[in-house]
């Protein structure tokens, strides 16, 4: 098999030497590599043509015959590529090469690539970067390569164009240069955190799957819609709850308060949504073969609000900022019991004790809906 390895010069180092191109043969590129390195030691160009014959030396290696080239123009034009054309034409004329391996040492000289690719085969492009500018080339290369990508531009260059143009707006309308960096930052954040956790192909597919919600009569509609309801209330409970309070308590325990008020709502929109879910598959495959992980969930959910609402009434009973839990006295049928209170620590172990208690009943409900015995359902997640 023969390998045409190809050093494009569209420079015209070549040129300059009052050497004929194409220069074929290894005696001649060593000459040419002297000539030019004598003449410019910084050049780019010398280690193109060492790279060159470097690479006819391993494909030799391998057995191969390798015929090393040169070609070069004297223009950075169409008339200069109409001469690399010519070139590489005598070139496959002269030794029909089966293939060809392109060596390049700047982006323009790979724009010759296609013009070799239409008279042989390419099997590589080595792209020859000196050590020394490898951080300059490579981000120029990398540049190129986004520069050229219309949905890069548009995520990344449209918005940073939008905000520079809304600069100097927000300069002559805010009260100061702080006010109108914070403005730009947050809407440029904002349409990061947009793009980048793919809200927009959320938005895009929700119309079609409410659609198909609504003609397949799917339960999971209603009640993530009531999950949603009960989020919002929970928001609103939290954030009337914390209007209340001392704001020298700092942010932490105004943030505990919140969550401690909202998160049995939250809970709550979880519990629904999840079992919405639920009944979704049970309806679909007639209750077989539903995913235990599915029959689990609505007791996971609840088994984590238990849990955090106990951590968040210890922090703030603490803090002094809640009282203990009381239980009232009552009768239930012929039983009748005592008040008392929880402090903090009890308080905090029976919400972990119960969490984990549902926990396991979510375990449980999920063996009993598959007919497996519970070792068996561990053995079916853990694998064997």
């Amino acid at each position: 098999m023969s390998t045409l390895v190809l050093c494009i010069d569209r420079e015209g180092r070549v040129a300059a030497t009052d050497r004929d191109t194409p220069l074929v043969g290894e005696r001649h590129v060593r000459a040419l590599v002297t000539e030019v390195g004598i003449e410019d030691p910084e050049d780019s160009g010398v280690n193109c043509l060492l790279e060159t014959l470097r690479v006819a030396r391993d494909i030799e290696a391998d057995g191969d015959d390798a015929i090393v080239a040169v070609v070069s123009s004297t223009a950075d034009s169409a008339r200069g590529d109409l001469s690399l054309a010519a070139q590489v034409d005598e070139l496959v004329t002269r030794y029909s090469p089966e293939a060809a391996v392109v060596v390049v040492d700047s982006a323009d000289d790979e724009q010759v690539v296609p013009i070799v690719e239409s008279r042989v085969r390419v099997d590589a492009v080595d792209r020859v970067i000196v050590r020394q500018a490898r951080d300059i080339e490579s981000t120029y290369y990398l540049l190129k390569q986004f520069l050229g990508d219309e949905e890069l531009r548009g995520t990344v260059l449209v918005p940073i164009g939008a905000a520079l143009l809304a600069f100097p707006v927000l300069l002559s309308v805010a009260d100061s240069v702080t006010t109108a960096v914070a403005i730009v930052a947050g809407v440029i954040g904002t349409f990061f955190l947009y793009k980048g956790l793919g809200i927009d192909d959320l938005l895009t597919g929700l119309p079609r799957s409410l659609r198909d919600a609504f003609y397949s009569g799917q339960v999971s509609l209603v009640t993530y819609v009531v999950a949603v309801g009960l989020a919002l209330v929970g928001a609103f409970v939290g954030a009337l709850a914390i209007s209340g309070m001392d704001e020298s308590l700092g942010v932490g325990l105004l943030a505990t308060r919140f969550v401690y008020e909202s998160v049995p709502w939250l809970a709550l929109g979880a519990l629904a949504a999840a079992t919405g879910r639920l009944l979704d598959e049970v309806l679909r495959d007639d209750g077989e073969s539903v995913a235990a992980s599915l029959m689990n969930l609505p007791f996971g959910v609840l088994a984590i609000g238990l849990v955090v609402r106990g951590f968040t009434a210890f922090f703030l009973e603490n803090a002094g900022v809640i009282g203990p839990l009381v239980l009232p006295a009552g009768t239930l049928g012929p039983l009748s019991f005592d008040g008392f209170e929880l402090s903090s620590g009890p308080r905090l172990a029976a919400f972990v004790v119960l969490g984990i208690l549902v926990s396991l009943l979510g375990v449980r409900f999920a063996t009993y809906m598959n007919g497996l015995s519970v070792d068996e359902e561990f053995d079916s997640r853990t694998g064997p």
